[in-house]
């Protein structure tokens, strides 16, 4: 009994070791495999110049942190090799896709800064990651957003690729190079054109594209300050678009926040508000007793306002006495506080032709709270009923659409 009971002891001490070693090699065999497997994302920088730089990878948790400096989180660096290689390997865990933005950082600069002035010079660029599908990029120091590549990009990062090339092709047609005399506010307003057309690309891009992600970036391409007030029914079809498609996303809710028509300035095809107006008279009149018989430009402006100025003189003045008598009416809001200089600027720029209505109370009217609306020059263009048919068309694109409007047939 004693040997049986000898022999079976050690039998079991045997399989506890074997158990052991097996697990052991096991183990050995999981980390070797491990050290095999490509990183989830690495790369190549080409024009490595100096050692011990960093790269980041950083994760944007809301739809507002996208493009914009300082507010994503920072989820891994990694020390650039002197040939230019990097990996990460400190990913999300979830199952979905994973928008991230991967920024090249000069020593003086945060982590999560990011260059969204010019597109040419950008150090950072969005990607779409899903785990198990590895990354391999490569990219040149000097031009890093312009010079990204992946390798075999799957369709939604083929869509930011495809992106980042038209926000670089339009920023260089409408932007790169451009002098605009703003001192005196004689071409202002030729440079909020330009910036218009600029934006325009990337709003055409979003409307087109079926990827949720790279609309979504091209949607705070176009204002990385967060500031939609001269384009809102962008915010608005985009909603719906993706509200139709991807409901229950976190960031479609937050843009269909955004979008609600009660944050935003009176939209193209809604009834301009029926407000009441103080008016250089001295009357108080409905906005609705002096629209024009057939149209109606809606004009924001103050003696202040250089760029208004000009307008008053070089397009309002000529379209009043072309198309007046066609059923044009002008109605102006002037941003004003002084009476005296309100009128004196009336009078000197031979707008005394139109309606004026302004609440003394500067850029702090319940107007322009009323109708929502911060940057002057704006206008609306209403029809005979108070419709909003356009809106912030200036110079001779005003005047165009006011003969186009009033000549048809």
């Amino acid at each position: 009994e004693y040997y049986a009971l000898y022999v079976g002891i050690n039998l079991t001490k045997m399989r506890t070791s074997l158990i052991k070693n097996t697990i052991t090699l096991i183990l050995i065999c999981l980390s070797l495999i491990a050290c095999n497997t490509p990183a989830d994302i690495s790369g190549k920088l080409e024009g490595m110049d100096k050692e011990g730089l960093k790269i980041y990878l950083i994760e944007p948790e809301t739809l507002r942190e996208v493009a914009a400096s300082y507010f994503s989180k920072v989820i891994d660096s990694a020390v650039v090799n002197s040939d230019g290689s990097f990996e990460f390997q400190n990913l999300p865990k979830t199952k979905g896709p994973v928008l991230l933005e991967i920024a090249i950082q000069a020593s003086d600069k945060a982590p999560n800064y990011l260059q969204t002035n010019d597109p040419t010079e950008s150090n950072y660029m969005p990607i779409l990651w899903q785990l198990g599908e590895p990354l391999h990029i490569t990219a040149r120091l000097d031009d890093f957003q312009k010079s990204f590549s992946i390798e075999n990009p799957s369709d939604n990062n083929k869509a930011l690729l495809d992106l980042r090339d038209l926000n670089e092709k339009a920023y260089q047609a409408y932007l790169t190079g451009k002098q605009w005399q703003i001192e005196d506010g004689s071409e202002l307003m030729e440079k909020e054109d330009a910036i218009l057309q600029y934006k325009t690309a990337l709003i055409n891009f979003a409307n087109k594209t079926q990827h949720l992600m790279p609309a979504l970036v091209a949607l705070r391409w176009v204002s990385p300050e967060n500031n939609y007030e001269r384009v809102p029914e962008f915010l608005v079809s985009q909603c719906k678009k993706w509200q139709e498609k991807q409901p229950e996303h976190p960031w479609v809710k937050e843009l269909c926040k955004q979008s609600d028509p009660t944050n935003l300035p009176v939209l193209i095809g809604d009834v301009f508000p029926n407000l009441q107006l103080p008016m250089l008279t001295k009357d108080t009149l409905a906005l609705n007793d002096l629209l024009g018989k057939k149209l109606t430009v809606i004009d924001l402006w103050a003696s202040w306002c250089a760029p208004c100025r000009i307008e008053n003189r070089k397009v309002l003045v000529p379209l009043w006495d072309a198309y007046h008598d066609h059923g044009l009416q002008i109605v102006a809001y002037g941003l004003e506080s002084d009476a005296t200089t309100w009128r004196t600027a009336v009078e000197k720029d031979g707008a005394n032709r139109w309606f004026h209505a302004s609440d003394l109370q500067g850029d702090d009217a319940d107007f322009l709270k009323k109708i929502r609306v911060q940057t002057i020059p704006a206008n609306f263009i209403l029809d005979y009923k108070g419709v909003v048919i356009a809106k912030n068309i200036h110079g001779k694109a005003l005047m165009d659409l006011v003969k186009t409007y009033l000549e048809k047939p």
